[in-house]
């Protein structure tokens, strides 16, 4: 009865609800995209068609991150997230096609085709997550939401562990990707079930968004502004650096060192970790004794030092080999050879690192994400940013691909990810010394809200047919 008395308080209009349920399209569609991309390759042995469609995925990516915001505002969240998350499901089934043909060309064009759709769906996601709380949960809301998207690399994780459990192969068989597939399509659909911004209510009754009209010309006018803003301008290091290490983490380190069933048991731990990284900062990052400015310094030196410990155990480690298994049938050169997980003694210290780089990678992205959403708590202004973000997230992930795909070092792809981690961390600084308390359009919605706008309110009346 208590179950069912707490199921019966949840209520649809809620930003908890509509949070928990991004989270699960994330969990489904991005979710599994991440397992499968931390298997380093898309789970093939040969990571070059991998690496060149994550090249192709992170170009779209940059102009459709970018564009984003404008198109979730001019179509609304419902229809823009179910179409992009039909994209993920092209792009898995595109593995099958590479298992039986060995042409990359329809994966790389698949990869293409997830850019457009992760740019959008990215937009709209970042503006539920940051817009919908009050500016004292922003930091449960986000850690919230990143544990449950996190989650469906954990189980996208267990799925190539299990299935390729007892294989000998050395890439993923085609009832993994068949699984993925149909997982993301689940997730596509759960966009549909998502309200409308202009309805979503907050528990204390406040309006999450007084909707303002916008239009095509408006957008494109917004997204140049963004290029001439100094604090976004100031956060294009942290967005360029803050997806550029999962090419070296995902290949040459996961898809380097360890058996294909490690790679998948490996996955498990990394994306669980970063559910307890995300929980952990949200703490800080919520705690009202602290001025805002304040937690930002302590989420800050937090993450500088996490980053260069985890960077130096990498650098110890790196000097240990050059290459991982070669398509020529080299094996890779990785003291012993490749590391299966019941090698206990082999496998502990490397597993371990592994799982650290998930910590890292969720504290570096929910700081952003906090970071980005203390600038404002416009709806429209923050999927603009959230797209800005990730276009330029994705610009630097386009690089780091192509690092990896034409061969670069190990060690100057490693010694690439420390200084770009430097030089974001200084500008990370200045971001959040200027940080206030309260957000100013915070107040001025305050003040429309005691004057109780009729303007407003018909305006939110006029356009709230276009957040379906």
């Amino acid at each position: 009865m208590a179950l069912l008395d707490a199921f019966r308080r949840v209520r649809y209009y809620s930003p908890m609800t509509q949070i928990v349920l991004v989270g699960l399209v994330c969990f489904l569609c991005p979710g599994m995209f991440n397992a499968l991309n931390g298997m380093g390759g898309g789970g093939q042995m040969d990571r070059t068609t991998g690496n060149n469609a994550n090249t192709a995925l992170y170009c779209t990516f940059i102009v459709f991150g970018i564009l984003g915001g404008s198109i979730v505002n001019l179509f609304g969240v419902r229809w823009t997230i179910f179409c992009s998350g039909l994209t993920y499901a092209l792009y898995s089934g595109s593995y099958i096609y590479l298992n039986h043909t060995a042409n990359g060309a329809f994966t790389i064009a698949a990869g293409a085709i997830l850019g457009i759709g992760a740019g959008v769906l990215w937009a709209a996601q970042g503006m539920i997550m940051v817009s919908y709380p009050r500016e004292e949960e922003k930091g449960k809301y986000i850690a919230i939401f990143w544990i449950i998207f996190n989650l469906g690399g954990v189980i996208g994780g267990i799925l190539p562990f299990a299935i390729n459990f007892h294989s000998e192969k050395d890439s993923l068989s085609d009832g993994v990707y068949i699984a993925f597939v149909v997982l993301e399509c689940l997730g596509a659909a759960m966009g549909l079930a998502l309200a409308p911004p202009a309805k979503v209510v907050r528990d204390d009754g406040s309006a999450v968004v007084l909707v303002k009209y916008t239009s095509a010309g408006k957008e494109a006018v917004e997204i140049a502004k963004l290029f001439l803003n100094p604090l976004m301008l100031a956060l294009l290091p942290m967005c360029f650096t803050s997806n550029f290490f999962y090419s070296y983490q995902f290949g040459p380190v996961n898809a380097s060192i360890f058996t294909l069933r490690t790679r998948g048991f490996n996955n498990i731990f990394y994306w669980g970790a970063q559910m307890v990284g995300a929980y952990a900062l949200s703490y800080l990052l919520d705690n009202q004794r602290l001025t805002r400015r304040m937690r930002g310094l302590v989420a800050f030196v937090i993450v500088a030092m996490f980053f260069n410990v985890i960077w130096g155990g990498t650098l110890k480690q790196q000097l240990k080999y050059t290459h991982g298994p070669l398509p020529d049938g080299t094996p890779t050169d990785y003291p012993g050879g490749l590391i299966d997980f019941l090698e206990h003694k082999r496998a502990a210290g490397p597993i371990i690192l592994y799982m650290l780089y998930g910590v890292g990678d969720a504290l570096y992205q929910n700081f952003a994400y906090w970071l980005i959403g203390s600038l404002t708590n416009d709806s429209q202004k923050l999927s603009r940013y959230a797209g800005f973000y990730k276009g330029i997230q994705s610009l630097g992930a386009t690089v780091a691909w192509q690092l990896d795909a034409k061969s670069v070092s190990y060690l100057h792809q490693l010694i690439g990810n420390w200084v770009l981690l430097g030089i974001s961390l200084v500008q990370m600084l200045y971001v959040v010394w200027t940080l206030k308390d309260h957000s100013e359009d915070a107040e001025d919605a305050a003040k429309d809200a005691e004057t109780g706008s009729s303007l407003e309110y018909a305006e939110k009346q006029q356009v709230e047919g276009a957040y379906v």
